[in-house]
């Protein structure tokens, strides 16, 4: 085993372990702060996977602006007088239900033939950038101003106290 290899299954187990924890976790700031570290997780194996642009994309649009929006949308949208409830009496069926589906995902990847094909060539990384900021920009931004727009309704929904005359 290369080193390189070493390091992709550590940091796939970092990543991995991460995930769990926000599923687990019973706060919801810590359920941010694991996703945060899967997420850059995520970021160090695209560095090892020689991609370094996707893994400064990933530490700078999920790692850095979604997890801030994740946690502004946490802290005003808590009221810190409401008891919290975190326990569903359904978990044991999430349970199972989750372990089914793990199940048949691994059954799916260990059953798979993997085929290798010999590299194609190189994309066009201008017309991909072209195609960017021209065909897809209009889709950025609506979805940008989608997520704004939900982000604002929440915290409306969570301060009711606070209305408009």
């Amino acid at each position: 085993m290369t080193p390189l290899q070493l390091l992709f299954y550590v940091v796939s187990v970092i990543m991995l372990a991460a995930a769990v924890g926000v599923v687990v976790a019973r706060s919801v700031i810590y359920s941010a702060v694991f996703l945060l570290v899967a997420l850059l997780a995520a970021a160090g194996l695209f560095v090892v996977l020689f991609a370094p642009f996707l893994a400064i994309v990933q530490v700078l649009l999920y790692g850095g602006a979604v997890i801030i929006v994740l946690f502004f949308a946490v802290m005003l949208t808590r009221r810190p007088d409401d008891p919290q409830k975190l326990d569903n009496p359904q978990w044991p069926l999430a349970v199972v239900a989750a372990v089914l589906v793990f199940g048949a995902f691994a059954s799916i990847l260990l059953g798979a033939r993997w085929v290798t094909k010999a590299p194609g060539p190189a994309p066009d990384l201008a017309a991909l950038g072209d195609s960017l900021f021209t065909q897809w920009a209009v889709p950025f931004e609506i979805a940008s101003l989608l997520l704004l727009v939900a982000l604002m309704g929440a915290i409306i929904i969570a301060r009711p106290g606070e209305k408009e005359e």
